[in-house]
């Protein structure tokens, strides 16, 4: 397999930034979720916010250097089998799902920035708060954060869902393309 993508298959650099994002993805909904039911005792109060914030902002860098990546690349050429709406639902929820990555890391960048509080990296750098002191700011964005990352992993089961359909009824290699076979 070849580190930049053909005409017939993902490279090992698309495949590598799309599984890393699912993984990133889903442990930042399950830190998330479990994190919220912390109480201000629990050793991990401040230590699952400091985690989940830094992986977000790594995801968010990730993020960036994949649609770059996507962008000074070709794409793959959908298989022949595929049908036109099959085609165009894929084009709209890849589009989704960035849109949504973007959302959800630009509305937790809210929660944690609106008290004025720059976001630490693990104390490898930091990103500074640029919006802050809105009224409510952090319930409000910490309420669309929540209904985001829940349509984000919603639309990225469907996708993977229709992989699976791909592999398994259609008999096609459009899973194995992304695990690079």
């Amino acid at each position: 397999m070849n580190w930049r993508n053909s005409n017939t298959q993902w490279g090992w650099v698309a495949i590598g930034f799309h599984w890393i994002t699912v993984f990133m993805v889903i442990s930042l909904f399950s830190l998330g979720l479990w994190m919220v039911g912390l109480t201000y005792y629990d050793p991990w109060y401040k230590q699952g916010p400091f985690i989940h914030k830094s992986i977000g902002v790594l995801l968010f860098l990730l993020t960036l250097a994949r649609l770059l990546w996507r962008y000074i690349n070709i794409t793959p050429e959908n298989f022949s089998a595929h049908t036109a709406w099959e085609i165009r639902a894929a084009q709209v929820s890849h589009v989704l799902l960035y849109i949504l990555l973007f959302s959800v890391m630009l509305t937790g960048y809210l929660i944690s920035t609106a008290d004025g509080r720059e976001v630490e990296v693990f104390n490898l750098f930091s990103i500074p708060a640029t919006i802050y002191g809105i009224e409510k700011q952090e319930d409000i964005a910490g309420e669309i954060h929540l209904a985001l990352a829940v349509i984000l992993i919603s639309i990225s089961l469907i996708h993977a869902l229709a992989a699976i359909k791909h592999h398994f009824f259609d008999k096609d290699s459009t899973l194995k393309r992304m695990i690079g076979r």
